[in-house]
């Protein structure tokens, strides 16, 4: 019964809200982190698999291409405009007490962090920086760099990286993620 009642009150919260995103914008600037919406908010993301912490801070809305299966994204960090963001992600803070990293990452725009990736503690990821598939990134990263391996080894580029995320249309046409949303890809 009280699944049913906890499905029933989502359903009329997500009426209001449309997304999980325009949760948690109102529990942001509502500075709420208890009662009713915060609750179908913990529970959607817990049931999703995943966790993205109230006080996180998005430049605008991520791609996550496979939901939040796994990902992990801790309270405090900060994680700039068109990022993409792909399953069993760990954007995490470090608070151990003798640490010399303590702190949460903080994330340029056009970020692209691969399958598994970590990305822990007091770092900053510059723009336009991809993160390969479970690179552990501890230390900055400049912009344009990209991160690979385990350990991770941070190789520099000379030019701008464009990681705008793209899928394909039924017809074949391109769309790309950009300013929150998908947009068609204009033909050259």
């Amino acid at each position: 019964m009280r699944n049913l009642v906890r499905g029933f009150l989502s359903y009329f919260v997500f009426l209001k809200f449309k997304n999980i995103w325009n949760i948690k914008k109102y529990l942001v600037e509502n500075n709420k982190e208890s009662g009713l919406v915060a609750s179908v908010y913990d529970y959607y993301i817990h049931k999703e698999g995943g966790y993205i912490g109230i006080r996180a801070k998005f430049g605008n809305t991520p791609y996550l291409p496979h939901g939040l299966a796994g990902i992990f994204i801790s309270d405090m960090s900060e994680i700039g405009k068109n990022a993409v963001i792909f399953h069993h992600v760990t954007i995490g803070a470090d608070r151990l007490a003798d640490s010399n990293n303590q702190g949460n990452p903080k994330i340029g725009d056009n970020v692209y962090i691969g399958a598994g990736a970590k990305i822990i503690g007091n770092v900053k990821i510059g723009n336009n920086c991809r993160i390969g598939a479970n690179a552990v990134v501890y230390q900055d990263m400049p912009d344009n760099s990209v991160a690979v391996a385990s350990p991770t080894r941070i190789i520099q580029k000379d030019h701008e990286l464009d990681n705008r995320f793209m899928v394909a249309t039924k017809d074949g046409r391109l769309k790309v993620y950009e300013d929150g949303k998908f947009h068609m890809l204009e033909e050259k």
